[in-house]
């Protein structure tokens, strides 16, 4: 038996700015892109990793979310604490550099961290944090 990971999901509240920073910044390509009331749900993913894929959703989209917890959210992803996604890259350097020439908003720069990794941090149009470590 195999057990893999096919999907995530972060929220987005722009469906421009989510393919101007994940397919144009981070290069994934666009697998499915959904409108239905006004809103979109984005497929995003590396195209080497067919298998595998970023789901952006529009985080007002769900019937079961209070308005106070719809605003909650949105200050939550203002603040970048609401989600992160942890990617890796097998030249860290070129990706962080990528990142800025297309004016990424940088969190930190690459670092060797005390538990082993280098990594960088980012985040995307919407708050989410994004770490990218450097793959072997």
């Amino acid at each position: 038996m195999t057990t893999s990971i096919h999907s995530s999901f972060l929220p987005h509240t722009d469906h421009e700015a989510a393919i101007g920073f994940y397919r144009d910044i981070l290069g994934f390509e666009i697998r499915n892109d959904v409108g239905y009331n006004g809103l979109h749900w984005l497929t995003v993913g590396p195209p080497d990793q067919p298998d595998t894929s970023i789901v952006l959703y529009p985080p007002t989209a769900d019937p079961g979310v209070t308005e106070t917890e719809q605003a909650m959210i949105a200050e939550m992803m203002a603040k970048g604490t609401f989600a992160r996604l942890l990617l890796a890259a097998t030249d860290l350097a070129a990706t962080f550099d990528s990142i800025v020439a297309a004016g990424g908003e940088i969190v930190q720069e690459p670092a060797d961290q005390p538990y082993g990794v280098r990594d960088c941090a980012v985040r995307d149009p919407f708050g989410n944090l994004i770490r990218i470590q450097q793959s072997s």
